[in-house]
């Protein structure tokens, strides 16, 4: 189930705690799902696949196409999902059989965990891949810090232990831990096409809009980095999933 404050934006404001106050958001609004995404997760939660899901253990690639690793933030639930070694599993067999992999968000912190065997290392090494950037994880935690004061490490999933340099548990940190090259993990590069609005951490895109996405397409392996990127994301899943 998804984090209900980041589909309705109830709970990211400094009033929120207030019964009645709560019920109007303003930081909520720029963070939350939009209205089609909220739609959608409506549908979907009302839908029978969804009210009787299949067991993580029965997971397999057979009869697959291609593999979604999606994305979320907070601790609860997704840690569970990202920690899962029975999940890494076919993962790691998803990128052996050369089967289309997209990962968007922390998603991408579950592919950079799951080890192959056969070599000792990550699937994504060796691979060009983006993921949620430090810079847009530090700036939605440093807001969430003051307008949620009363849980300030909201949306932290995995914040620095004592001796740990800022940011080195963030989403970029452990990825790129696990790739053959630093360079390896892509981000918008400066003055680039539309940059400014790629890297705001506002702007999403649509149907009809790319420019605010940043997609990285690395063969039968996609990735992005947040929900801003996912129109443009899907596009290329789909144009792939036709060839």
């Amino acid at each position: 189930m998804a984090d209900d404050v980041m589909v309705t934006g109830r709970g990211l404001d400094i009033w929120s705690a207030l019964p009645i106050l709560s019920s109007f958001p303003l930081v909520g609004l720029a963070l939350r799902a939009n209205t089609k995404g909220r739609d959608a997760y409506a549908a979907m939660v009302r839908s029978p696949e969804y009210r009787h899901p299949a067991r993580w253990k029965a997971v397999t690639l057979d009869g697959i196409d291609a593999l979604l690793l999606p994305g979320g933030h907070r601790a609860r639930g997704m840690r569970s999902y990202l920690d899962n070694d029975i999940l890494q599993r076919p993962v790691v067999d998803a990128f052996a059989r050369d089967l289309i992999v997209a990962a968007i968000c922390h998603g991408v912190l579950l592919a950079a965990r799951s080890v192959d065997p056969a070599t000792g290392r990550s699937v994504l090494y060796g691979r060009k891949t983006t993921a949620l950037t430090w810079a847009m994880e530090r700036l939605a935690w440093r807001l969430t810090r003051i307008t949620r004061f009363w849980d300030p490490d909201y949306y932290r999933t995995y914040p620095e232990q004592p001796g740990q340099p800022a940011g080195y548990m963030s989403v970029q940190s452990e990825v790129t831990r696990a790739l053959e090259d630093p360079a390896d993990f892509r981000d918008v590069e400066r003055g680039t096409p539309h940059w400014r609005l790629k890297s705001s951490g506002m702007a999403r895109d649509t149907v009809t809009d790319s420019r605010p996405a940043f997609v990285v397409d690395d063969g039968n392996y996609i990735s992005a980095r947040w929900p801003g990127d996912t129109h443009t994301f899907a596009g290329v899943v789909s144009d792939k999933l036709r060839r």
